[in-house]
């Protein structure tokens, strides 16, 4: 099986390296050309000819989209390059999976929805994102969609990693020079990690590879709930359980209201995966047990 993976130095593609290594050969791009056995080849979702040329000259089996436009505030003002990367960058690489036959794995989001209530929400909820971020994704699955390719997508929410940054780091960063954090506790969801999102999707490629019913959108996230203020909580007290030094007294939940950002976001980013466990038989663990590993690895470093 050849493999095309695209965003790879993200923090899912890093992940996807490792997970899609088993299925066969991985030709993972980023958006910078590089010497592979198919030419000098580059994945920049921003350049939509140069995106079919490298498709057609890998002919991959299968795609694997981990890049996106995700800085959600700046795409309130950088609309046109967040549409292109998460919208059209979707509609060419779904184009050409029809073409090849091939099927496209690809990552979106809870932002497709408004955020409202407190139900966990099911693929068969109707959309309507709160923001530009979550507009163009939502496009993006629906050009997909459209294009007739088999297709995984897998909608998920609060991704972290142990490579790079994320909320968990900045909290512990924070924590060591302050006595006091101020942090959201109106808003709901899980935080994922990037190496479940590719093992999982690794999982269910290899089942929906002989079942192409399976084809479709899925909601991806651990089990369980909590708020930014109940994560950072957590962080926290595990990382002062675990030797570190910390400054900070207290943390304060503090409503949405009070940390305005250029983009709306959802309260309720809660996703449920009901679907996604029945139809591929899996087991998704806690969020806490995700997360207790990332820190493990980042405290040791």
């Amino acid at each position: 099986m050849r493999i095309l993976l695209l965003g790879k130095n993200g923090q899912v593609g890093w992940e996807l390296q490792r997970a899609l290594s088993v299925l066969g050969e991985v030709v993972a791009l980023d958006r910078h050309r590089a010497a592979t056995d198919y030419g000098d080849l580059a994945g920049d979702l921003s350049d939509l000819d140069g995106l079919r040329a490298t498709i057609r000259a890998v002919s991959p089996q299968v795609i694997v989209n981990a890049g996106a436009y995700t800085a959600v505030d700046k795409a309130e003002s950088e609309r046109e390059l967040a549409h292109t990367v998460n919208a059209l960058a979707s509609q060419v690489m779904a184009e050409e999976a029809k073409r090849l036959g091939a099927w496209l794995v690809h990552y979106s989001t809870d932002y497709v929805f408004d955020g409202t209530g407190t139900t966990p929400w099911k693929e068969t909820d109707d959309v309507s994102p709160v923001n530009h971020y979550g507009a163009t994704k939502l496009e993006g699955e629906r050009l997909i969609q459209a294009s007739g390719c088999k297709h995984l997508i897998f909608r998920t929410s609060w991704v972290y990693a142990a490579r790079g940054n994320n909320f968990a780091k900045t909290m512990l960063r924070l924590a060591k020079d302050r006595s006091t954090l101020n942090v959201i506790a109106d808003q709901v969801g899980v935080p994922t990690g990037a190496d479940l999102l590719a093992d999982v999707a690794v999982a269910a490629l290899r089942q929906a590879w002989d079942k192409p019913e399976l084809s479709g959108i899925y909601h991806l996230a651990p089990s369980g709930e909590t708020t930014w203020h109940g994560y950072a909580s957590y962080v926290i007290e595990f990382a002062r359980k675990h030797g570190e030094e910390l400054a900070v007294e207290a943390v304060n939940p503090i409503g949405t209201t009070e940390y305005p950002t250029p983009a709306k976001r959802p309260l309720n980013s809660r996703l449920a995966t009901t679907k996604l466990c029945h139809s591929f038989a899996l087991h998704l663990p806690d969020w806490q047990s995700g997360v207790t590993r990332m820190l493990m690895e980042a405290l040791n470093k």
